[in-house]
C-alpha cells in the first residue's frame, strides 16, 4: 500500500513538472506569433535603430531580453494613426515574464549593434526560439 502511494506522489509531481514546462513553451510560442504579427506593421523607413543583441551567451539571456523589452517600447507603428493589433502587440511583448537567472552579465544594451525595427525583431524572435530549445 505504501508502495502504491509513493507511485501516485511521484506520477503526480512529474504530471505536474511537464505541465508547467509546457505552459512555459506555449506561451513563448505566443510570443513568436505577436512578433511575426507585428513585424508588417513597424514603421521601418526613417525609424529610430535600436540595440540589436545577437546570439548572446547564456549568462547574457536576461540582459538581451531586457533589451529587446526596452526596444519594443520604442517601436513605431507603420501606419501615421496609429494600429489597435500594433498597440495591442506591443503590451504583450513588454508585459510578458521573464524571470531573472541571477546571473551578471558583463555587457550592457548599449553595447550590441543598432539595427533596424524589422531587423530587430528577427533578433528577438530568434532569442526566443533559442529559449524554447
Amino acid at each position: 500500500m505504501g508502495r502504491m502511494i509513493i507511485f501516485c506522489m511521484l506520477f503526480f509531481c512529474s504530471s505536474t513538472v511537464l505541465s508547467a514546462a509546457l505552459h512555459k513553451t506555449m506561451k513563448y510560442k505566443q510570443l513568436i506569433k505577436t512578433i511575426q504579427r507585428l513585424e508588417n506593421r513597424v514603421k521601418d523607413k526613417d525609424a529610430e535603430l535600436l540595440h540589436t543583441p545577437e546570439n548572446p551567451g547564456d549568462a547574457c539571456l536576461f540582459t538581451a531580453v531586457s533589451c529587446f523589452k526596452k526596444g519594443t517600447l520604442k517601436l513605431q507603428p507603420a501606419n501615421s494613426q496609429g494600429d489597435s493589433t500594433f498597440t495591442q502587440a506591443i503590451n504583450i511583448l513588454k508585459g510578458f515574464p521573464f524571470s531573472d537567472p541571477g546571473k551578471q552579465c558583463e555587457t550592457s544594451c548599449e553595447s550590441y549593434e543598432k539595427k533596424t525595427p524589422r531587423e530587430f525583431l528577427k533578433s528577438f524572435e530568434k532569442l526566443l526560439q533559442q529559449v524554447i530549445r
